[in-house]
Order: structure tokens, then sequence, then C-alpha cells
């Protein structure tokens, strides 16, 4: 009867409790996943949910795609009881998994994408947005990273708390499109220029002038100079180096340069 399965649900749980105690982590993650099943046949999703996130959780530190299997389970299990809310967020845990684990960014793509899309609306949707546009570029999709930048851009510049970071989204759209085609470059800073007229004089607009100029004269001396100075005031992260560099190498006899 229903007394005993609960019985046994409680069982379960205060086994995993003793197993993570123990840091046996393994065993913990299994634990919590008999309790959700037996959780389930008691028509308890709530609970049951609750049980595949802390399986999840144990598993993480042991085996991650174990983890991101009974994390998938809670994500099932919320969006049918139509909890997006908290599925984006265990979206995010398998992309940072994925991220940072197993290293198979196009996977953690999709859940951050999943992840926005269920946060439709909220700050947290923008991040995730971002996550997908930086990974994005860095696999060559640019055509996907400098649409996401140009709408996060667009929707930030109107907000009085967020405009400031606007200019960054529309720097990073144009370097998008710099490396794929100097003339879009052009087209698009103008148009950033033209929508937001704060960019004119940010550091990155100007940056971004000085380099294009560098580029039209095929001269990476000056192309590198202009990194340089930039870099002085406000450190480059990997991201932007990695993008100023592949603009770089299209500049003739470039071949491996650096930014140095």
């Amino acid at each position: 009867g229903n007394t005993r399965v609960e019985e046994a649900c409680e069982m379960y749980t205060r086994a995993a409790n003793m197993f993570k105690i123990a840091k046996n982590w393994s065993a913990a993650g299994n634990a919590f996943c008999q309790a959700a099943k037996l959780h389930m046949q008691l028509q308890s999703k709530h609970d049951s949910a609750t049980s595949f996130v802390d399986a999840g959780n144990a598993y993480k530190k042991a085996d991650p795609q174990e983890a991101i299997n009974c994390l998938n389970a809670a994500i099932d299990i919320y969006t049918d009881m139509g909890r997006f809310t908290i599925a984006a967020k265990h979206h995010i845990t398998i992309a940072e998994i994925y991220e940072a684990e197993l290293v198979d960014i196009e996977k953690a793509i999709a859940h951050y994408e999943q992840a926005a899309d269920y946060y439709k609306g909220e700050e947290s949707n923008r991040q995730c947005l971002l996550k997908v546009a930086a990974y994005a570029a860095q696999l060559e999709q640019y055509q996907k990273a400098i649409e996401i930048y140009e709408q996060v851009g667009t929707n930030t510049m109107d907000n009085p708390l967020l405009k400031y970071s606007a200019k960054e989204y529309f720097f990073k759209a144009a370097l998008c499109h710099f490396i794929v085609d100097e003339l879009n470059a052009k087209l698009a800073l103008e148009k950033y220029e033209e929508m937001f007229p704060a960019f004119t004089d940010s550091r990155e607009c100007k940056l971004l002038k000085k380099l294009l100029e560098a580029h039209e004269e095929q001269n990476s001396e000056a192309y590198t100079e202009a990194v340089k100075e930039f870099d002085s005031i406000s450190r480059l992260d990997q991201w932007l180096t990695t993008m100023l560099l592949r603009i770089k190498k299209t500049i003739q006899g470039e071949g491996d340069g650096d930014l140095k």
C-alpha cells in the first residue's frame, strides 16, 4: 500500500543524506533517484522533481552524465506542471555541466537557448542569450551571434539601468561582422551609431573605427597599436582577444600574428 511506499521513500532519502555526509556521491545520487521514482508512484510530482534535482546535485560530483539525466527528468516534471522558470534554472545547470565537465559546447548552447526561451521577458533571459552569442561566435556561427547581440543591445539601450552595457553588445556584434566582411562592419557601425547616439563617444566605437582604418590600409602595426591602447585602459577578456586576433589574421601577410 501507499504507506509502505511512503516509508520506503523516507528511507531512501535518509540513506541518500547519509551517503552525502560520507561523500559517497554516486550512492547518494542513486538513493535520491529511487526516492524520486517512488514519489512518482505516489503521484507526488513536486516531491519527485525535488528528489531528481537532489540526485542530480549529488551525481554532479561523481558522474556528470548521470547528473544530466536526473536533471532532465526533473525538467520533464516541472514543464509538465507548467513551472517553466524553475525548469529554466535546471537547464542552466545542465548547460554549465556541459561547459565545464563534458566540454560539449553545442549541447551547452542548446540548454542555454532552452533556458532563455523559458525565461522570456525576465532578466535571466538576457544572461542566457549572451552565453549563446559568445559560444556561437567562438564556433564561427557569426550570424547567430550578431542577431543576439543586436537584439540584446536594442532591448537594453532604452533601459536607464542597462543602457551602459548596450555599447558592449553593439561592439561585439560589429566585431562578428568584421570577421565576416569589412564592409558589413562599416555599415553595421553606422547603423548602431544612428540607433544609439551614445555609442559614438564610446571607447569601443573609437577602437572599431581605428581597426577598420588599419584593416583598410592592411596595416597590422596600426591595428596592434589601437588594440594595445584600448587594452591599457580596459583589459581585454579571452573572447575579445580571440575575435580581434581572427580579424588581424585577415590582414595580408599576418599569418598567425598575435596582438603583441
